[in-house]
């Protein structure tokens, strides 16, 4: 038991859950040049139909507002790969009126 004690305050803290990580995205600054990628990406998303955290319309140029996106393959503004679980934010592919979710 005594050669134990020096180790107590380390067992301790390995026994005590670490803080979940959180993420926090702005997700109404990211618009603009995005390329999709396999890997390597500045962030992960999942498209649903519903509760998405913010509607992308898919532009041809000037993608300058919230949910605005011009696809490209080369010198993008952000980098996104599409999963299918545990994404940093959602999205919802629209025809009109890109943005923030108003839930």
């Amino acid at each position: 038991m005594r050669a134990l004690l020096p180790l107590l305050p380390l067992l301790t803290l390995a026994a005590t859950p670490a803080p979940a990580p959180s993420l926090s995205v702005d997700v109404a600054k990211v618009r603009g040049r995005i390329q999709y990628v396999d890997a390597f990406p500045d962030y992960t998303v999942e498209v649903v139909n519903a509760f998405a955290d913010l509607r992308v319309q898919e532009v041809h140029a000037f993608a300058d507002d919230p949910g605005e996106w011009e696809i490209v393959t080369a010198f993008p503004d952000f980098k996104i790969q599409k999963v299918h679980a545990f994404g940093d934010f959602k999205i919802r592919y629209v025809q009109a009126f890109p943005g923030t979710e108003d839930r």
